[in-house]
């Protein structure tokens, strides 16, 4: 299987690069319309990027961000900044300022950092409306090297990607603008200058395989991070595996997949015990939905059930069984 390599890194010595006002210029129409295209998005969107520079117990590492918000809110990856004991970032200009972690999501790999710093914003847009093939732009601080620009396509949409907390991340972007260690938390946006994407991580060894978090997942889990510091989750304390279930056992019981999440443990005093759930035990539905794998309860268990008793579906041996589990609140670590 392949490894995915987070973004952020040491720097190497800044270079610094202002932008010149190319459509400004008359000469501007020579360039040819994929070039305006570029240049027009970066105009729009470079002054908001950031280089985020953090010092953690075990040393300091950099990368990118975005200011999205007037009042200074901006935007990164968790894996940029978390844990970090300072925070810093840098205008294009060469201006340094501290930053202040105000809420951080492993799960998502998205965090917001908020600074007095003299940038502009510029606002999170929709990822709803990609097609594959459309010319994207990524913005960050590779190796160092600030405001680097490089362009592509979408390459594909809804990926997942697994996050380093377990979870997994779905409506990822997939794009061919290269990303290096660095650009992690710079903006991937569109023609029109729209942030479409937050660049998240490549694959190891592959060439041109890079990922994006979706702008829509980005813009909710933004707001929860300022409104909360935090986002909201729910667990039942159960671990377990993907397994086929018996061709028999789904026709006789009309089950709506071949799949199911076979139990191998259940934390003692969670509400998966105390509901009556059993190792061994293959939960198949969970609240009305179907259960294939993990992955499919993990994505259930947000806070819209925190709290409240649902109904989970379970084969045990040959027979088809129902329990009441009220989910509890869980915080990203």
């Amino acid at each position: 299987m392949s490894s995915f390599q987070w973004m952020g890194d040491d720097p190497l010595p800044n270079a610094i690069a202002q932008q010149p006002d190319i459509l400004g210029n008359p000469d501007h129409t020579l360039l040819d319309a994929y070039s305006r295209a570029v240049v027009g998005a970066v105009q729009r969107v470079s002054p908001a990027v950031l280089h985020i520079q953090v010092r953690q117990r075990g040393g300091e590492g950099s990368g990118s961000g975005f200011v999205f918000t007037p009042d200074g809110f901006i935007l990164t990856n968790s894996h940029v900044v978390h844990n970090a004991a300072e925070i810093h970032v840098s205008t294009s200009a060469g201006e340094r300022f501290p930053a202040e972690l105000v809420g951080d999501d492993p799960d998502t790999d998205l965090a917001v950092i908020r600074s007095s710093v003299t940038a502009p914003s510029v606002p999170l847009g929709s990822s709803r409306r990609l097609v594959v093939g459309q010319l994207v732009v990524a913005i960050g601080n590779p190796l160092g090297f600030q405001h680097t620009v490089t362009a592509g396509v979408v390459s594909a949409l809804g990926r997942t990607m697994r996050s380093r907390s377990g979870r997994l991340i779905d409506g990822v972007i997939q794009t061919d603008a290269a990303l290096n260690p660095g650009n992690s938390g710079g903006p991937l946006v569109d023609s029109q200058g729209q942030v479409i994407g937050v660049n998240t991580a490549t694959i190891m060894g592959a060439q041109g395989i890079c990922f994006a978090i979706g702008a829509d997942t980005a813009e909710f889990v933004a707001s929860r991070l300022i409104r909360d510091g935090r986002i909201r989750r729910s667990y039942i304390g159960v671990m377990g595996q993907e397994v086929a279930l018996h061709r028999r056992l789904v026709r006789y019981y009309d089950l709506p997949l071949e799949t199911g999440l076979l139990l191998l443990n259940i934390v003692a005093g969670s509400p998966a015990q105390r509901g009556g759930l059993r190792e061994r035990d293959v939960i198949i539905r969970f609240a009305g939905h179907a259960i294939g794998s993990v992955d499919d309860l993990h994505r259930l268990l947000g806070d819209e059930y925190s709290g409240v008793s649902c109904e989970v579906q379970v084969v045990r041996g040959t027979e088809l069984l129902k329990f009441s589990i009220t989910p509890l609140p869980r915080t990203s670590d």
